[in-house]
């Protein structure tokens, strides 16, 4: 199975990675992959959870309550719980007090007294959460149910320091924090996993091929008509009507191998990090490239310019001068012979002196040229 190759756009380092990359990603046989690694089993997935709540014992770096009315209104209704009522008139000016929100994810068949992990946001003008306390907060899903409850102590990797003269210093970030099992479990998501004992299998990387390849192999383990590909991404198993059984089968469903499908030809191009990912299908249809650099200079210099001797009325003055040059270093053609490989193509475009940034441009104009047989993606 070819590797992809990627490679972060240093000039020297190009060649050697893609060139060394792709000897490996050859001299490897393709091999089978279990199927655990290939796909999903519908309804076995997380669900996501958020909620409200405060988080309280901050040493003077909470919400300014006069930018964040909502955390005194928070502090209000929390304190009307308990029974204590705070005038109207009474605006508290509380600084180790935060509103923040709480996320977390709930995973698949979680039951009821278990603790998940959560993370803690603030949502106001808080400078740091370090040394608080998160209140109990409720936890929905988005069908409004609440699944969880949170409470704990924050566990903040930030770290922000400030001096009287407005200077500051900040390390990570010290607004957002976590609790390791900071949230109980209180109701069970549902689940639709093997309804009427039948199980779909979800590839992660849809490919008509490698579903055709693991519905064929299924059926070769456990009987024809077990399995059928209903399209590039879903396989449908016929298993056991009984519950119990359902796990120990789906258990052997993912012990199971297969070879997946070779992923078709692509180049990646992140234009924010400059690295460009080429995978190794990628071939080119006959094409002639050229290249070349034009650099244009532009100094400025000052001069002074003096009145002559024993003259009168002159004065000295500074006169400035432009100096603008254009240099075009020289450019050479080379010819790509159609269906050359990965290695040739780069060997190609470095016999030219391109600099790893044009290797981007010379893809892109060879994809406009129709030579380019793969897809080129820009992110």
């Amino acid at each position: 199975m070819m590797k992809k190759l990627s490679v972060n756009l240093g000039k020297g380092l190009l060649s050697a990675l893609l060139s060394a990359s792709l000897m490996l990603g050859l001299s490897q046989v393709a091999r089978a992959d279990r199927v655990k690694d290939l796909v999903s089993v519908a309804g076995v997935r997380e669900n996501q959870l958020v909620g409200y709540g405060l988080v309280v014992g901050l040493s003077g770096t909470g919400d300014q309550t006069s930018q964040a009315p909502f955390t005194v209104q928070s502090i209000k209704n929390m304190l009307s719980g308990f029974g204590i009522r705070v005038p109207d008139n009474v605006n508290p000016q509380l600084k180790n007090v935060a509103a923040v929100t709480v996320h977390a994810n709930l995973p698949p068949f979680a039951k009821p007294g278990q603790t998940i992990d959560i993370t803690v946001s603030s949502i106001g003008n808080a400078a740091s959460l370090r040394g608080g306390s998160l209140l109990m907060a409720p936890l929905m899903g988005a069908d409004g149910q609440v699944y969880a409850i949170a409470q704990g102590s924050l566990l903040v990797g930030g770290l922000g320091a400030s001096g009287n003269d407005g200077s500051r210093v900040t390390v990570n970030i010290p607004s957002a924090g976590r609790i390791p099992n900071g949230a109980t479990v209180e109701r069970a998501a549902p689940s639709t996993m093997a309804a009427n004992g039948e199980i779909m299998l979800n590839l992660k990387k849809p490919d008509f091929t490698t579903a055709h390849r693991l519905a064929q192999e299924i059926n070769s383990k456990f009987g024809a008509g077990t399995a059928s590909a209903l399209d590039s991404a879903s396989v449908k198993v016929l298993g056991p009507s009984n519950p119990d059984r359902s796990v120990t089968f789906i258990s052997l469903l993912e012990s199971l191998e297969i070879t997946p499908a070779e992923a078709g030809a692509k180049v990646v191009v992140n234009s924010r990090t400059g690295t460009i990912v080429i995978g190794g299908n990628v071939r080119v249809m006959p094409a002639a490239v050229t290249h070349g650099s034009l650099t244009v200079s532009i100094s400025e210099n000052l001069n002074v310019s003096q009145p002559q001797p024993f003259s009168r009325g002159g004065t000295t003055v500074v006169t400035p001068e432009s100096s603008i040059e254009v240099t075009e270093s020289g450019s050479r053609m080379f010819l790509l012979d159609a269906g050359v490989t990965l290695e040739e193509i780069v060997k190609a475009i470095n016999s030219v002196g391109a600099a790893p940034g044009d290797l981007v441009a010379i893809l892109e104009a060879l994809d406009q040229a129709g030579a380019l047989r793969a897809e080129l993606v820009v992110i």
